[in-house]
């Protein structure tokens, strides 16, 4: 029997949108986390209450990467949500176990502005140290292993887009 500690069924999913910024040469953003040492990831975050994808999505530009609208341009957005469990550990550390992991829409957009552009310390608490541009595949070796068959999933959505 498994006890109620374990039994995350009764916990929600954190809705949460996932930024594919894709530049001229087909590569991808990534940051590296602050709280978490060689950790990399695409620019993603919470959806909220009452905010539609388009909003979330330029949003969460703007608060990770520094980007404006004009920056970027919505390509495609996933065909449908992609879900995580959060491990224990963070799942208490980020939201006081008030969600299981997180149910996000992906969404792929070209880069239209200069490396330049970008300014992650842009927003009061950055999300990431540093940032750079990867292949997709290169992205892949340093995503931590909760994360990693999401952005496979990712992957596939958005192949016709990426080099």
């Amino acid at each position: 029997m498994v006890s109620h500690s374990t039994d995350l069924s009764h916990l929600p999913y954190r809705q949460n949108v996932g930024l594919v910024i894709i530049n001229k040469e087909g590569l991808v953003f990534g940051g590296q986390r602050f709280d978490t040492t060689g950790a990399w990831q695409m620019p993603q975050g919470g959806i909220d209450e009452g905010e539609d994808i388009h909003s979330a999505v330029y949003r969460e530009l703007k608060e990770e990467t520094g980007l404006l609208k004009e920056h970027a341009n919505i390509l495609q957005i996933a065909p449908k949500q992609v879900t995580y469990e959060f491990p224990p550990h963070l799942r208490k550390k980020l939201f006081q176990e008030k969600y299981r992991g997180q149910s996000q829409t992906w969404v792929a957009l070209e880069f239209l502005g200069e490396d330049k552009d970008i300014d992650i310390n842009a927003d009061e608490t950055p999300e990431f140290k540093k940032w750079q541009w990867f292949s997709f595949g290169e992205l892949l070796r340093y995503i931590v292993p909760f994360k990693r068959d999401v952005y496979l999933e990712v992957q596939e959505f958005f192949k016709d887009h990426l080099k």
